[in-house]
This record gives C-alpha cells, sequence and structure tokens, in this order.
C-alpha cells in the first residue's frame, strides 16, 4: 500500500512539472482555458489527476480557478514579472554567495565550461541556445548553494515569468550583454569571492528588470524555445 501511495505522489508531481513545461514551452497559452479531459488526453492521465494538478499550479500562480469558468493558464503582466525578478535578485544573490563558499573544483570547471557555451551562443546568433544556457548557469548556482527553501521559491518564480526571459534573448544586443553579465557571476563563484558573487548575481537581474522594460517598447513576438 505504501508504494502505491509512492508511486501515486511521483506521477502528480510528474503532472504538475509536465503542465508547468508545457506553459514555459508556450503549448498551453497566456489565458487558455484549461479543459480537464483535453489535458488528460494530452498526458495521458485521468481526470482527477488533472483536477489535483491544477490545484497545485494554482496555488503556484500558474493556473486560475473559478467554480462557473473552470481553469485558465494565468497570464503575466510585465509589472508581476519586474517584481518576481526584483525578489530572484535579492534570493539569487544569496545563493551566488553560498555558491562560492561551496563549489568544488568539478563544479566550478563545469560553471566556466557553461560559461564558454554562452558566449559563443551569443557570438553566432544562437538565441535558443543561449536562453537554455541562461537557465543552466541560474540552476546550476542554485544546486551548488544547497539552499533547498530558496531553490524551492526559486522554481515556483521561474515558471510564472520563463516567456519573457525568452522573449528578452531576442532584444538587440541582449545575449552578448546577458553572457557578460553571467560571466562575471561564473569568475565571481569560481574565485571563491562571496561578496562578489551576490554583487553581480544582483547585478544581472537588475539589468534584467531594465531589458524587461526595454521589451515593452518593442514589438517581439513569444517565440517558445525547443523543449
Amino acid at each position: 500500500m505504501d508504494g502505491l501511495v509512492q508511486t501515486q505522489g511521483h506521477l502528480a508531481v510528474d503532472l504538475v512539472d509536465r503542465i508547468r513545461l508545457a506553459i514555459a514551452h508556450g503549448e498551453l497559452l497566456p489565458g487558455q482555458h484549461l479543459v480537464e479531459n483535453d489535458l488528460a488526453a494530452m498526458f495521458g492521465v485521468s481526470r482527477g489527476a488533472v483536477r489535483s494538478a491544477l490545484v497545485v499550479l494554482d496555488s503556484d500562480g500558474l493556473v486560475t480557478r473559478s467554480p462557473n469558468r473552470g481553469a485558465r493558464v494565468r497570464p503575466i503582466s510585465l509589472a508581476e514579472a519586474v517584481e518576481i525578478t526584483e525578489l530572484r535578485a535579492v534570493i539569487e544573490g544569496l545563493c551566488a554567495a553560498k555558491a562560492a563558499q561551496r563549489a568544488t573544483p568539478d563544479e566550478r570547471a563545469e560553471l566556466r565550461r557553461m560559461d564558454h557555451r554562452m558566449r559563443l551562443a551569443a557570438d553566432t546568433g544562437d538565441t535558443a541556445e543561449y536562453s537554455r544556457l541562461s537557465q543552466a548557469v541560474h540552476q546550476a548556482v542554485r544546486e551548488i548553494a544547497a539552499q533547498a527553501t530558496a531553490v524551492d521559491v526559486l522554481d515556483r518564480l521561474r515558471y510564472r515569468s520563463v516567456r519573457y526571459q525568452f522573449s528578452l534573448a531576442l532584444l538587440p544586443g541582449r545575449p552578448q550583454q546577458g553572457a557578460e553579465e553571467h560571466g562575471a557571476v561564473v569568475r565571481a563563484v569560481v574565485a571563491a569571492k562571496p561578496e562578489e558573487a551576490e554583487r553581480t548575481m544582483r547585478a544581472h537581474l537588475e539589468s534584467v528588470i531594465e531589458a524587461l522594460y526595454d521589451l515593452a517598447t518593442h514589438d517581439i513576438p513569444y517565440t517558445p524555445p525547443t523543449p
């Protein structure tokens, strides 16, 4: 019985993650009505499993539910994306400082490799790869920091603003600037300089906020990343 409960729990978590990714990748669009039968067929699960997943996604702020209108993908405004990034700057700054204190030689080497690949992607105009590596660097810093509570909060926030992050990479010159900012964070973490790591991470995310406002002045359509 315990094994069955654990299996069901894992399946529920997996379904929530799959729907989150579908929202991030543009398979489910802002404002889209989420029909339980359709989602059940899409993910090969029961309606009950979908209903439970939507409750979790509602609490995460990705979905809105109402008794009469059902569930919809919740649109994220520019103002909310800015607020999320301001909060990320504080928490990820802490994670960068912790990562600088805790990174192993292998972790430092992997950060250097990601930094090199990101610069290459930016220089060659591969915005999809740049976006993927940007996410990967942030994720690596969080994991090295080993701050479980911070990671939990950041994961919830990331999915709420991820659509903006992919659009930012289409701004002229943004990948090159972003690659340089990420590189500064990587260098500080690799050099075991916690204060500098925190400062450069916060500066990077403050730059992201400026880019978000810049994005509002450009007519750039959302292009979903490759899953």
